[in-house]
């Protein structure tokens, strides 16, 4: 099975999501929005939020004859905006995009909670378990305070970067 990017509208694609089940209930290929969750502090009082790890990006689980049949039930979806590669060349996620995308569809569901790490003797971040493992060499920045790692992610030659949210657990001892 192979995994297509589409872009959609940012912050609707659960929206993008609901609208086209309900316009096509027969079409049951599974679309994967990978979400991750962190809290933020504002004045004092601390929230939960949940917002995408791709953002404006799903992803869908499908055979080239599945999305070559389907595409157009995509394209005249309100909120849609193409295909990756390109509407003309729709190209299923290889190398390191589709290991990435699949880092957080199947370690982490559709949620990616709290890492949990220690921090070694020369401050260096350490991930046990979490959405973190595994992508240790693209923290870019940790914000020991805050609780979170920003990450540089890389999808079809465009990067950018996300913050997850980390639990230490305590700190390691030097070796001795």
């Amino acid at each position: 099975m192979n995994y297509y990017a589409i872009q959609v509208k940012s912050r609707s694609e659960e929206k993008f999501i609901k609208l086209f089940k309900s316009l096509h209930p027969d079409i049951t290929l599974p679309i994967h929005f990978p979400q991750r969750r962190l809290d933020i502090r504002k004045k004092g009082q601390i929230k939960t939020t949940v917002s995408a790890v791709f953002p404006g990006y799903l992803f869908i689980e499908a055979s080239e004859a599945e999305i070559t049949h389907f595409q157009w039930d995509f394209r005249r979806t309100k909120g849609f905006f193409r295909f990756l590669k390109s509407n003309l060349e729709i190209t299923p996620l290889a190398d390191s995009d589709l290991e990435l995308v699949l880092h957080f569809i199947r370690n982490s569901g559709q949620l990616a909670g709290y890492s949990r790490v220690y921090f070694n003797e020369n401050s260096r971040i350490v991930v046990v378990e979490g959405p973190l493992s595994g992508l240790e060499g693209r923290i870019i920045k940790v914000d020991k305070r805050k609780c979170r790692a920003k990450i540089k992610l890389d999808l079809y030659n465009d990067s950018f970067s996300i913050d997850l949210a980390f639990e230490v657990i305590g700190s390691l001892e030097p070796v001795k």
